[in-house]
């Protein structure tokens, strides 16, 4: 048996946590635009109509959001280029209230909160001997079932405690700048976390068509190139409501986020986990490509993934019904450590871990022939019933942070000793 301290902090969806985001109209009848009714409405409003109109929507909106105002700017901004629109005689107040007419208030994470991963934090700076700091994806899920990645920062140590950066009072959305969201294009795209919003309050929305139902999953992991350079990568899937794509994102700073569709066959699939470098020359993924067993996918390029070969197949009770991974591979000594994820009897979700040999990743070392985590007791009710999954774990010295997933409702962290997961592993 595994000695697994499970931490008694726990992340809830929470239905206070909202941002602005831009609110689209579609066309009206009698070959009108809605939009075009809209502002010619507020322009036709007399200077005190207009400034109550103004002040009521302030009174209710500008203390639950970061610099409201400027926000009501940008997006009349956006209008008005949209229409073509002269806005030089046009005054301060009028453009607000435009703005606030074609902007809406959304809760990102108010159904759901989920499927964590976890990577080193880029700065390190002031750390104590034994801590790190940590920085956590989350996958965060809002009105209509749309999903979205947050963050949270904090710092683990060695004595399996654990503490979380408080969450800023206000939210803000990355965007693409300069475009608005029907101009959005279907290839890369690069969004932007504004200058003064911390990482901890910081959401990346689904921005293309191809992501218009759900950012979901982000497996993180720091990444270092053959040159000895480091990034920070993520596969997760993009959902339009009936088709998946993976896609990865690459960020340097945390500010600029790029987000790149993967080609490929095996970019059809989710649950994509990259190892944290090249192995033997090569870049290189563990993925579920049937659905049910896990592949080992090779690449030359960080973007295109073809089909892999069959690394491991469902063999214990606990998994019999499918297996995947819960996150990249994790660098040891030993080998490359995996966690998986099983289905067993009544779509009951449980972690395993796996051993590859570090030089061949396609050899299994061993595995864990009983879940070192499973939906039990207060981890079964939620969302989803009977669920508990990762997208990422750390390594810390001698210990294994997770973060996980448990019913599709709330985040929980466990600590494990590595040498005893590892100990307990059968060939």
């Amino acid at each position: 048996m595994v000695d697994i301290f499970r931490h008694s902090l726990r992340l809830y969806a929470d239905p206070s946590r909202v941002v602005v985001r831009p609110f689209h109209l579609a066309w009206g009848g009698n070959g009108g635009h809605r939009t075009e009714r809209l502002v010619r409405e507020v322009l036709e409003m007399d200077t005190a109509q207009t400034r109550a109109e103004l002040e009521t929507v302030l009174k209710d909106f500008e203390a639950r959001h970061w610099q409201t105002r400027r926000v009501f700017m940008t997006r009349y901004d956006e209008i008005e280029e949209m229409l073509g629109l002269d806005g030089s005689e046009i005054g301060d107040e009028k453009r607000q209230l435009i703005g606030a007419y074609f902007c809406h208030e959304y809760s990102y994470a108010a159904a759901a909160l989920m499927n964590p991963s976890a990577v080193p934090h880029f700065d390190q700076s002031g750390m104590p001997k034994g801590s790190m700091r940590i920085l956590m994806s989350l996958r965060a899920v809002g009105e209509g079932h749309i999903s979205s990645v947050a963050f949270r920062e904090g710092i683990i140590t060695s004595k399996n405690e654990m503490k979380l950066a408080p969450e800023p009072p206000f939210a803000t959305a990355t965007d693409a700048v300069g475009m608005d969201e029907e101009e959005i294009p279907e290839g890369p795209i690069t969004v932007y976390r504004h200058r003064d919003s911390t990482l901890s309050g910081t959401v990346i929305f689904p921005i293309t068509a191809a992501q218009s139902k759900g950012l979901e999953d982000l497996r993180l992991v720091h990444f270092t190139h053959d040159d000895g350079s480091v990034e920070w990568l993520g596969t997760y899937t993009a959902y339009n409501g009936s088709k998946i794509q993976s896609e990865l994102m690459r960020t340097r700073d945390f500010r600029a986020f790029d987000l790149v569709p993967m080609t490929g066959a095996a970019s059809r699939n989710k649950g994509m986990g990259l190892f944290p470098r090249k192995v033997n020359g090569q870049y290189m993924m563990i993925g579920r490509q049937d659905g049910e067993n896990l592949f080992l996918i090779k690449s030359d390029t960080l973007t295109h993934w073809d089909e892999g070969e069959k690394l491991l197949e469902p063999h214990y009770p606990w998994e019999l019904v499918q297996i995947g991974n819960c996150g990249p591979p994790i660098e040891l000594d030993e080998g490359w450590l995996l966690l998986t994820h099983g289905v067993g009897a009544m779509r009951k979700y449980s972690i395993g871990a796996v051993l590859l040999d570090k030089h061949d990743p396609s050899q299994v070392l061993g595995r864990t022939s009983q879940p070192i985590l499973a939906a039990a007791d207060q981890d079964r009710e939620g969302y989803v019933p009977n669920v508990v999954y990762s997208c990422g774990a750390i390594r810390h010295g001698n210990t294994l942070f997770v973060p996980y997933g448990v019913a599709d409702s709330s985040v929980a962290f466990a600590f494990i000793p590595i040498s005893e997961l590892l100990a307990g592993m059968t060939r």
